[in-house]
């Protein structure tokens, strides 16, 4: 039996910050229009993008062990910030291109993953 993919249905929609999602991928629509950058955003550059500000996010702990990882300081925790908002905003315009709610398809992946990797029996 198929599951049905709910990831555009807005009768299965799980995410409950929809209306918060709709307003960072209008608010990021008009950033980008008023600066004429919507002939740049192709899905294909979109996720070049996203590939790159997540290269850049890992770059932060690049050198670092698995310990130091756990704790930073002030401003690297500032930097992750920026570079996860960097990522966020590039994964929002890519899903918006394909009418895509990111909250939705990341509950989705995880029933998926719950079905793909079930809790091992003791």
């Amino acid at each position: 039996m198929q599951k049905e993919n709910n990831y555009q249905n807005p009768k299965r929609n799980t995410n409950r910050n929809g209306e918060k999602m709709e307003k960072l991928q209008t608010a990021l629509r008009t950033f980008a229009e008023e600066r004429r950058w919507q002939q740049y955003h192709s899905p294909k550059n979109l996720a070049m993008a996203l590939s790159v500000e997540v290269a850049e996010l890992a770059e932060i702990f690049q050198w670092m062990t698995a310990e130091e990882s756990r704790y930073v300081d002030d401003a690297c925790k500032t930097h992750i910030a920026e570079e996860v908002g960097d990522v966020m905003i590039y994964l929002t315009m890519l899903a918006d291109k394909f009418g895509l709610d990111p909250l939705s398809c990341a509950r989705e992946k995880m029933i998926l993953n719950a079905d793909k990797y079930p809790v091992p029996k003791e």
